[in-house]
């Protein structure tokens, strides 16, 4: 990467960092491009040049916050063994979703769905949509199941299972607890593809 190519990633991870603060402590209606370009140090033209709406700056930012946040726990499902890697995947999936800032994005989204749903769509265009993709690839090729929808949706059903009581303030598991909820979660799912399990 050349000098100019460095410099304008340095601005735009600015410009994200500072709209990662903005939409998640004032929310997206209430975000200020002003105080995002301002925060970034740089001027309003040029998030705009950057990102050319509030919505196209928001997408940008759920990439920016998955990729900053350790949400990258599909890799796991390339592991040699099927169900250590849907474990591996699961114990990923669990912790990534109760961490603060991904409970601040879901709470954003919650309370602001009537009002802009586009934000709503955007999200999980950007977020649960490549990781469903992602599970349904993993179920298709490595465990042979035709049509992996239904599975996808009932193993991420599961693993959510403590999302509410997090964002309720309700308390969080422990590694132990979400190690052994990932295990459990596997087993019921491969138990329901007749997929035999060792453990």
């Amino acid at each position: 990467m050349g000098k100019m190519e460095a410099k304008r990633e340095a601005k735009r991870r600015a410009i994200l960092a500072a709209a990662r603060d903005e939409f998640l402590s004032v929310g997206f209606e209430a975000a200020n491009m002003d105080r995002i370009a301002a925060a970034a140090e740089v001027t309003k033209q040029t998030v705009y040049r950057y990102f050319p709406s509030k919505i196209d700056l928001f997408e940008a930012t759920i990439r920016y916050i998955g990729q900053s946040s350790g949400a990258d726990f599909t890799h796991h499902l390339e592991g040699p063994d099927p169900k250590a890697a849907l474990v591996q995947f699961a114990q990923g999936f669990v912790r990534w979703h109760l961490e603060e800032e991904s409970l601040c994005v879901f709470r954003l989204l919650i309370a602001e769905s009537a009002r802009s749903p586009e934000i709503v769509r955007t999200f999980f265009s950007v977020a649960p949509d490549e990781t469903n993709a992602a599970l349904a690839t993993f179920f298709a090729q490595r465990l042979g199941v035709t049509e992996p929808e239904a599975h996808v949706r009932l193993l991420t059903s599961i693993l959510l299972a403590h999302r509410d009581d997090a964002l309720l303030g309700r308390g969080r598991p422990d590694d132990h607890e979400i190690a052994r909820h990932a295990e459990m979660a596997v087993r019921i799912v491969l138990a329901d593809l007749g997929v035999r399990s060792t453990s």
